[in-house]
């Protein structure tokens, strides 16, 4: 009797949420906004001293044309933040955002080694990139409202091809009212 007790105590506090509530995919809205928000920071910083930017970091790690790179680095934060708060084409600007964070942590492991410290903030961002990498912007997205108007449009050309085929159905006449000779 108490094993059940704890079990349906527990069960809702394990059971992972997949659903697409309105709860869950809010927060989802708002991890994905103040992540884009914190990451036009980062983008906005780059851009104020490219110069040091890309002697300190990129030339650092030894990639070639570290100035191109840095600007290549500054404009993925802020046109991939812009497009992650809006939630359009999430998933190649969450990608982008990703790269950089790799980028930034291998920066940070040549600096300082495995040093959690040195290492966490890019390797948070890195994980919530990721994750909408993998899972999209959500339901409260204009990627979201963009598949929704496709859908209705598929939707409309196949049902416009089912009332065609319908009538074409229905102007033969049948095998069994077909007389035979």
């Amino acid at each position: 009797m108490k094993t059940q007790s704890l079990i349906k105590f527990l069960t809702p506090v394990f059971q992972p949420n997949v659903l697409p509530n309105r709860v869950s995919q809010t927060a989802w809205a708002i991890l994905r906004t103040l992540v884009g928000l914190m990451m036009i920071h980062n983008g906005l910083d780059k851009l104020g001293n490219i110069e040091s930017f890309a002697e300190a970091y990129v030339s650092y790690i030894g990639l070639p044309f570290p100035i191109f790179f840095s600007y290549v680095a500054a404009y993925t934060e802020l046109i991939g933040s812009i497009l992650l708060i809006l939630g359009v084409f999430t998933r190649p600007a969450a990608f982008g955002l990703f790269a950089t964070m790799l980028v930034a942590m291998y920066h940070h492991i040549l600096v300082a080694g495995l040093s959690i410290p040195y290492l966490e903030l890019s390797v948070i961002y890195a994980a919530c990139f990721l994750f909408f990498v993998i899972n999209g912007a959500g339901l409260f997205s204009t990627d979201a409202l963009i598949v929704n108007w496709l859908d209705a449009n598929a939707l409309t050309q196949q049902s416009k091809q089912i009332m065609l085929l319908e009538k074409s159905y229905q102007a033969t006449p049948s095998v069994d009212n077909v007389e035979t000779k």
